[in-house]
């Protein structure tokens, strides 16, 4: 069955059949979805630990893979990263309940769980095996199935990946699917799973244009912007760690992280004492002819060079023709001015950071909002502050949804470094044109069913939601059968799930029905890929 699908995908191009190829991959997923509604909340949370641990212990290795395939970043940082979006990431969901049912007693509500179903997701070349195993745990959390597209500059050790974290998802009990992905993507393959009415939710992490494409692709879909966030550092900060924190976030994995620090803002009485801290800390001072050789080296008329994403402060030098010691972290190039006319004031995916200098704190804050109007609007910004009031200042005034207060803004921003939940899809809101403004989580990927008691019956004495209703059986029918000619659809329903809601040690399905249902969703897709192939 797996063969049959990737001959259909590597070896037709017409419109028709990569949508049959698409409908065969989400059809499987479908029905995966629906199996997994079954699992009670033990069962659900078993089957992601499982594959958290098995993600944990392949960090390194998928950390070095991904550098050697793709030709940028670090693998140690890689290798964190990965797990950082394993274990803990499990770890900081364990008290969110995504399976039972929940009583608001003092509205008269009960509120039911319904996962999204399947979840079709684009996984970017700096970061792929974390988002990888950002979203592939998200989603087992939430009893979603995923469909995951790579890059194609990181697709073998995306592929690897996956099907690691398939094989113990299954292993652990997880429907057979549940976890897919495509082996060998293309743009118009992509585009057939992005507009499937088979896809519930896009979840896009990628280029501009890869996410616009989700949005505009009739589906509901989760999408992020680029970043190019400012970072301002007043005149009350600690200017040795606030050095120390942005050479430290700006260097690391090189710079791939939407995260990063892409302008450093201060004023003319802070610069001299910044300057010494950021050259102890490992950056380079870039002069006013060198800064214009990394400009002309950075950009071109198409845009940013990509030949310098994700590589050392030091190779960068160097194809720019700037002697820099071999141990040079970061690049700091002064500029006079933020932008379109000033390339240095973009987003840069590399260790190298503008550096604006204000006459006052009412302009820096002016220049840092000037920069998100140019790009990374909604998406992050950072401040180095002891002033409570300046602090409240340029938080209020900049226009995006995470402010990172004394930490390095590239982990700071994404979780790790603050107590924002940890996350590799940043939502940036109005500001950014998306449909979330938080750090997106597995809570995005459930909605929830509102039944609602009328007014003056909420009690339980008046006829209103009965505790003992949180341990009855949520019934899960699976998709609406096919109406016969009489047109009254007479399907008998599977047998529901048994005590949802109840308490530890007590299970909706036994080990051995886990078993039998796994066989019967593998009966019913080899029969629906048997009608489909037929046609």
């Amino acid at each position: 069955m797996h063969k049959t699908i990737a001959k259909l995908i590597d070896t037709r191009d017409s419109d028709a059949s990569l949508r049959a190829a698409a409908n065969l991959v989400l059809e499987r997923a479908k029905w995966a979805s629906q199996t997994f509604l079954r699992y009670d909340r033990r069962h659900s949370q078993a089957i992601a630990e499982a594959v958290a641990r098995v993600a944990h212990d392949k960090a390194g290795t998928y950390g070095d893979w991904a550098v050697k395939e793709t030709g940028f970043g670090v693998a140690a940082h890689k290798k964190l990263k990965n797990e950082l979006s394993s274990l803990p990431l499990v770890e900081h969901y364990r008290d969110w309940n995504f399976v039972d049912p929940v009583l608001d007693r003092d509205n008269g509500l009960v509120k039911i769980p319904r996962p999204a179903g399947v979840v079709f997701a684009l996984v970017p070349s700096t970061n792929p095996i974390a988002t990888i195993y950002f979203k592939v745990l998200s989603c087992l959390m939430t009893r979603n199935a995923i469909v995951l597209s790579p890059h194609p500059a990181a697709r073998e050790c995306c592929v690897d990946a996956v099907k690691a974290l398939a094989q113990a998802a299954e292993a652990a009990g997880a429907p057979e699917a549940i976890i897919q992905v495509i082996e060998r993507p293309t743009i118009p393959l992509i585009e057939q799973f992005m507009r499937s009415e088979k896809t519930d939710v896009i979840l896009a992490t990628g280029g501009t244009a890869m996410v616009r494409a989700a949005y505009s692709s009739a589906n509901p879909a989760i999408g992020v912007g680029p970043g190019n966030a400012p970072v301002y550092v007043d005149a009350s900060a600690d200017l040795k760690q606030a050095a120390a924190r942005i050479v430290e976030s700006k260097s690391f994995d090189n710079s791939v992280l939407c995260t990063n620090e892409s302008v450093l803002i201060t004023t003319d009485e802070v610069m001299p004492g910044l300057g010494k801290h950021l050259r102890q800390a490992g950056a380079y001072l870039c002069s006013e002819e060198e800064s214009h050789e990394l400009r002309r080296y950075l950009f071109h008329e198409r845009g940013f060079n990509v030949e310098a994403l994700g590589q050392s402060a030091a190779w960068i030098a160097d194809k720019a023709g700037i002697k820099v010691n071999p141990k040079t972290k970061i690049l700091v190039t002064p500029i006079d001015k933020i932008g379109v006319e000033e390339p240095l004031s973009r987003e840069k995916l590399c260790p190298v950071l503008g550096l604006f200098t204000a006459k006052s704190r009412p302009q820096a804050i002016a220049q840092a909002r000037a920069l998100l109007r140019l790009a990374g609007a909604g998406h992050s910004a950072a401040i180095h502050a002891t002033d409570q009031a300046a602090i409240m200042a340029f938080a209020s005034q900049v226009e995006v949804y995470r402010v990172v207060v004394n930490a390095p803004c590239s982990q700071g921003a994404a979780g790790f470094a603050s107590g924002l939940p940890p996350t590799f899809t940043i939502g940036t809101g109005f500001f950014g044109r998306s449909s979330i403004g938080e750090n997106v989580g597995p809570q995005h990927l459930v909605h929830w069913t509102q039944v609602a008691w009328g007014d003056g019956t909420a009690k339980e004495s008046d006829g209103g939601p009965p505790a003992s209703l949180m341990g009855t059986a949520l019934d899960h029918p699976g998709p609406l059968p096919e109406a016969p000619s009489d047109g009254v659809p007479g399907s008998p329903k599977p047998t529901p799930a048994r005590g949802v809601g109840q308490g530890a040690g007590e299970v909706s399905l036994s080990d051995g029905d886990y078993d039998a249902v796994r066989e019967e969703i593998r009966r019913i897709v080899i029969e629906e890929l048997r009608s489909v192939l037929k046609d």
